[in-house]
């Protein structure tokens, strides 16, 4: 056992002794070492004012939110502030020069968030369109709503050179610091750290987990941490199924989903922000067992099924078994979700996805739906559809897939409430989300019959 962690910070080894893991990476940088350019905002991983990047061995910048990363999460990684973009001379970054000749610092507070993000889109190559600004941006709030000239600075960073990320100077101390953050290697070493701390609160990407020690200011008392798990980090894909890894984030493993799903890709990239994805986590999303996570109706629509293991063994759950009342799952006090599988689209099958929220951006569903249908000869032999928002957990709509292929869609619509009651709740009424729910399945008749046409309307 540890008592101290280890990381680089802006190029710079650092070693920590004394400081609970469980401290927010944004209280250490701003208390203790004194970098006040990463604010705090929101407390939530909403608005990009506390934005850091993290440099990945492979050369990947990801830019994540410190407000809500641990400590302990940064171990053996590298970390870099917008402090440290400046060169040994002291003189500014390109990406600062930037935004300081587009006028796009303004009062200054969101700014260092906004370098930081600007800076990981010039390290990714990213080409300056209008889609992809929006998307890298999305995750950062300007409070002087004057986006134009940010947008601007984000088009002259297109193309800049950015040096490859040094490998980190210092690797993990241990698997485990002070008995309370435990960071296993294995899944052996996970499952027996299961088993010796049922009770013990698990953590993936901490996007969710991460406000008890924000927002709320009381952590977990003892945490088990999953990113270094190597059995919970792969994908695999063959001919038949795609299988994703617990542990995998958003945005590792979003190439393969929208490869095999397309309708993913408008979908993914709302959901949270890129400094959510870099960090959150598919099997953390469904662990988490919210009515209203994003990603579970998908997988439901998609045939997912939760591959659960500990020291007895493993089992194989059909997605829609897994989640059993409101944030109840069926996973056993010595379990872990190890990885997600799902079959790939067969001939004459199609996938659809939507999602609505109260605003476009960074926001989390009112409703979401997803259907997967087999279509013959204009008629729907077979159809999946789940759906999210609408009831206690994320669910099956079974007599809408019933009516889909026995009837069609206007037997289908009428069918919504026979599978449904949803709550009212201040993101929508029950009579909102029952019309909600029926509008869309109207949207998915369109884009069967007419599917021109609705992508001209949905690009409007």
């Amino acid at each position: 056992m540890a008592d101290r962690l280890s990381f680089t910070l802006n190029d710079q080894p650092v070693e920590i002794t004394g400081i609970s893991p469980m401290t927010t990476l944004l209280d250490w940088l701003r208390d203790r070492r004194g970098l006040r350019g990463t604010k705090e905002g929101c407390a939530e991983g909403d608005c990009g004012a506390c934005t850091v990047v993290l440099e990945r061995e492979d050369g990947r910048r990801e830019a994540v939110n410190s407000c809500i990363a641990l400590l302990g999460q940064v171990d053996g990684l590298s970390v870099r502030t917008v402090e440290g973009l400046c060169g040994v001379d002291g003189g500014a970054h390109p990406v600062q020069v930037a935004m300081a000749e587009a006028d796009a610092t303004q009062c200054g507070f969101c700014t260092p968030g906004f370098v930081m993000s600007a800076y990981a889109f010039a390290a990714g190559g990213e080409k300056a369109e209008a889609d992809t600004v929006h998307e890298a941006l999305a995750g950062n709030l300007c409070r002087c709503t004057g986006y134009r000239p940010i947008v601007e600075a984000m088009g002259r960073v297109v193309g800049l050179a950015i040096d490859p990320p040094p490998a980190p100077a210092v690797r993990p101390a241990s698997a485990a610091i002070d008995g309370v953050f435990f960071a296993p290697r294995s899944l052996d070493e996970l499952l027996t750290l299961r088993s010796m701390y049922p009770g013990a609160r698990l953590l993936a990407g901490g996007t969710d987990l991460g406000l008890d020690a924000s927002r709320a200011r009381k952590p977990p008392s003892t945490i088990i941490h999953l990113a270094h798990v190597a059995e919970l980090k792969g994908i695999a894909a063959d001919d038949e199924k795609i299988t994703i890894g617990a542990a995998v984030t958003y945005t590792e493993a979003a190439p393969t989903l929208i490869e095999a799903f397309p309708a993913l890709r408008p979908y993914l990239s709302r959901l949270g922000s890129r400094q959510i994805r870099n960090l959150g986590t598919l099997g953390g999303n469904v662990g988490n067992a919210s009515p209203i996570g994003d990603m579970p109706p998908v997988l439901i629509a998609l045939e997912a099924s939760v591959r659960l293991v500990s020291g007895r063994g493993a089992r194989d759950l059909p997605l829609e078994e897994f989640f059993v009342g409101y944030r109840k799952t069926a996973l056993a006090p010595d379990e872990v979700i190890q990885s997600l599988s799902m079959p790939r689209l067969w001939p004459g099958e199609v996938f659809f996805c939507d999602k609505v929220s109260k605003r476009r951006d960074q926001d989390i569903s009112t409703v979401a739906a997803a259907y997967r249908l087999r279509i013959k000869d204009g008629r729907i032999e077979d159809a999946r559809v789940g759906f999210g928002g609408m009831a206690a957990t994320p669910k099956r709509a079974t007599h809408v897939e019933a009516a889909l292929k026995a009837e069609g869609f206007a037997a289908a619509i009428a069918a919504v409430a026979n599978d449904f009651q949803p709550l009212s709740d201040w993101r929508g009424t029950a009579s909102y989300r029952l019309q909600v729910a029926a509008n869309l399945l109207r949207r998915l008749e369109l884009r069967i019959a007419e599917p021109a046409r609705v992508l001209e309307l949905e690009a409007l």
